[in-house]
C-alpha cells in the first residue's frame, strides 16, 4: 500500500488547503489500494479556520519536510529477547527469522543490548585449555532443561555455577579434576553415574537418553543431586547447556538506537560505523519500535507526494527533490520542480484549483462529501474573489453553481461572509500578514522576490503601512530578496495597494507608475497570478 502526500505550497492560503482536502479524498476513491493524505506546510490562515469550522472538514496534518525518516524504511518486524531467556533462544531467533541481530530486552520491554551473531561466534571460537565455567554467568537448571529439551528426573530448580565435565575418563581417575557442584554430562555408565554423585556433582546430565537405573536415582535424591536426562549425546549435550547461558551475559550493551523521526541523512554514517550495521529503533519509554539496517539504507524507496496548487521548489515542501513527485494539480504556470519519471501535470489556467478538483469528482461520476464540498466552494470564491477577479472563468462559475446545489447555500453570501471574517487582521502582527500568504518567485537570472496577498473590506489596513512595509524588509533581508511586495486588495473597491521593500524601481518599471511613499495604487488589480506577478517577471 503506498502512502501518499497531498499537499499545496508553503504559507498555505484557502485553495491550497481545500484542493489538498478534495484532491486526497478523490484519489482515496478511484485508488482505494492506496492512502492520500492531505497534508500543509504552514499554520492556517483566519480565511481557512473559518471554512473548516463552517464546513466541519478536518485540518491536515502539518508536516516539516518530505525527506525520508527512519520510521519510512525500518524494518518493523523486529524480534526481541528477554534478558534472562538462553542464548540458544537467541540463535533460533536468528536462524528462523534470517537475521544478524536481535535487540534484547527487561522486564518493561525497554532496550537493555543487543545479540549479534559475531557475539555468538567469539563464544564458540573462544579457546580454553580449561572446562567452560559457569562461575561469572550462573544457569538455572531449567535452562538446561529447555535448550537441551530434556527432563528434571531428580531435584528442583535452582542456579548452578559449577564447570562442565564430559566424562569420558574411567571412574577412577574422576576425582582427579572435579570439583564439588562441577556440571557433570555421562552416558549410560551406572557407576560413573554413582561416582559423579558422590564427588558432589551439582548437576547430573545423562545422555543419549537412556534412563538412568532406579538405585542411582535414589542415590542422588540422598545427596540432593538434581539429574536431568537429555536426549542428545555427550558432546551435543555439553555444547547446548553452555547456550543455557543468559543472553545478558553475551550480548552488546549500549546498542546504537535512534528515533523514528529522524533523518536517514542524519543517522547513516552512526550506522555504518558499528560492526553490526543496525540501529534499534526506540520509542520515547527506550522500548525498540523496529530495526533500520545498512541494506535499508541502500536505495531507499522515496516518500511519495502529490503537489497541488502549486510547481515550484521554492513554494513546495522541504525535500522534494528527494521524494517521488506521482502528479501536479495546478492553473498557475509551470514551474521548476523535476521528475525522474513521466507523471500527470495539470496547469490549467482556470480561476482556483478547487475547480479542477471538482471537474474531475464530477468526470468520474462522483461527488464531495459535504465537508469537501464547503471547503472546494469556499477556494473557488477565495482565489476567484467571489468570482470577481479577472482569472474568474465560466468554468468556476459552473463549479459554483455545481456547489450551490450540493450544499443548499448562495455563493455570494457564502464568500462575502467568508471574506468579512478573513478581512480582520487587526489582531495579527505585520509580520503575521505579510508572512500568511507570501510566495517566492524567482528569474531565470537567479534573482528571487516575494509577493504577499491579503483581502481586505476597506482601507483600514493602510493605516499600518509603516510597519507592514519594515516587516517587508525584514523578509528581504532575511531572504536575500531582491524586493519584497505585500498587496492589500480590497474585494469590495477592487483595487490592489501594492506595498514595496527593496529594489522597487523593478515594480514601478513592470506598472508603469511610480510608488508614492512606499505604496503603488493598483485600480483593479485584483488577482497576484495573472495581474501581478507575470508583470513582474516579464520586468527581469
Amino acid at each position: 500500500m503506498a502512502h501518499v502526500y497531498v499537499t499545496g505550497h508553503r504559507n498555505p492560503d484557502m485553495d491550497s488547503i481545500a484542493a489538498a482536502i478534495g484532491y486526497a479524498e478523490l484519489k482515496g476513491k478511484l485508488n482505494p489500494e492506496d492512502v492520500y493524505a492531505p497534508a500543509r506546510l504552514g499554520e492556517l490562515n483566519s480565511q481557512t479556520e473559518w471554512a473548516l469550522g463552517k464546513s466541519g472538514a478536518e485540518a491536515p496534518k502539518l508536516i516539516k519536510h518530505i525527506k525520508l525518516r527512519v520510521k519510512d524504511v525500518m524494518s518493523k518486524e523486529i524480534a526481541t529477547v528477554h534478558q534472562d531467556s538462553p542464548l540458544r533462544n537467541v540463535g533460533l531467533e536468528m536462524a528462523d527469522r534470517e537475521i544478524s541481530q536481535v535487540p534484547i530486552v527487561d522486564d518493561d520491554g525497554a532496550l537493555v543490548g543487543v545479540m549479534t551473531e559475531r557475539s555468538l561466534a567469539r563464544m564458540y571460537m573462544r579457546e580454553s585449555r580449561e572446562p567452560s565455567t559457569f562461575a561469572e554467568s550462573p544457569v538455572p537448571i531449567s535452562a538446561m532443561v529447555d535448550v537441551l529439551e530434556g527432563e528434571l528426573l531428580v531435584g528442583e530448580d535452582k542456579n548452578t555455577d559449577g564447570r562442565l565435565w564430559v566424562i569420558s575418563m574411567s571412574v577412577e581417575s574422576m576425582g582427579q579434576s572435579m570439583q564439588h557442584g562441577d556440571i557433570v554430562v555421562i552416558g549410560d555408565r551406572p557407576e560413573g553415574q554413582r561416582r559423579a554423585i558422590e564427588l558432589g556433582a551439582g548437576v547430573l546430565v545423562v545422555s543419549n537418553g537412556v534412563r538412568p537405573e532406579d538405585e542411582t536415582l535414589k542415590l542422588a535424591e540422598e545427596k540432593g543431586t538434581p539429574v536431568l536426562l537429555s536426549p542428545l549425546d555427550s558432546y551435543v549435550s555439553s555444547r547446548m547447556i553452555q547456550l543455557a547461558v543468559p543472553c545478558r551475559e553475551v550480548m552488546l550493551q549500549d546498542p546504537l538506537t535512534v528515533e523514528p523521526d529522524e533523518l536517514l541523512t542524519d543517522i547513516t554514517d552512526r550506522v555504518m560505523e558499528v560492526h553490526y550495521r543496525a540501529a534499534i529503533v526506540v520509542d520515547g519509554d527506550g522500548k525498540p519500535l523496529g530495526i533500520v539496517t545498512r541494506t535499508d539504507l541502500l536505495n531507499p524507496e522515496p516518500r511519495r507526494v502529490l503537489l497541488v496548487d502549486h510547481a515550484e521548489r521554492g513554494q513546495s515542501v522541504p525535500g522534494v527533490e528527494e521524494a517521488q513527485v506521482v502528479e501536479i494539480l495546478d492553473h498557475h504556470h509551470i514551474g521548476d520542480v523535476q521528475t525522474t519519471t513521466p507523471i500527470p501535470a495539470t496547469f490549467d489556467p482556470v480561476g482556483s484549483t478547487a475547480t479542477l478538483v471538482v471537474e474531475r469528482y464530477r468526470e468520474n461520476g462522483l461527488e464531495p462529501t459535504q465537508a469537501t464540498a464547503g471547503m472546494l466552494l469556499g477556494a473557488v470564491l477565495s482565489d476567484t474573489v467571489v468570482l470577481n477577479s479577472p482569472t474568474t472563468t465560466e468554468r468556476d462559475h459552473e463549479v459554483v453553481r455545481y456547489l450551490e446545489k450540493i450544499l443548499g447555500v448562495e455563493a455570494e453570501e457564502f464568500g462575502r461572509e467568508m471574506f468579512e471574517v478573513s478581512s480582520d487582521v487587526s489582531d495579527l502582527s505585520p509580520e503575521e500578514i505579510v508572512d500568511r500568504d507570501l510566495k517566492e518567485y524567482g528569474t531565470d537570472s537567479g534573482e528571487k522576490m516575494s509577493v504577499s496577498q491579503i483581502e481586505t473590506v476597506g482601507p483600514g489596513l493602510l493605516e499600518r503601512k509603516e510597519e507592514l512595509v519594515e516587516a517587508l524588509e525584514k523578509v528581504r533581508g532575511k531572504n536575500g530578496y531582491l524586493f519584497a511586495a505585500l498587496m492589500v486588495t480590497d474585494i469590495i473597491e477592487q483595487g490592489t495597494e501594492l506595498l514595496c521593500a527593496g529594489e522597487c524601481a523593478v515594480v514601478e518599471r513592470a506598472f508603469d507608475t511610480k510608488a508614492q511613499d512606499s505604496v503603488i495604487d493598483l485600480p483593479g488589480v485584483m488577482s497576484r497570478k495573472k495581474q501581478v506577478a507575470p508583470k513582474l517577471l516579464t520586468a527581469f
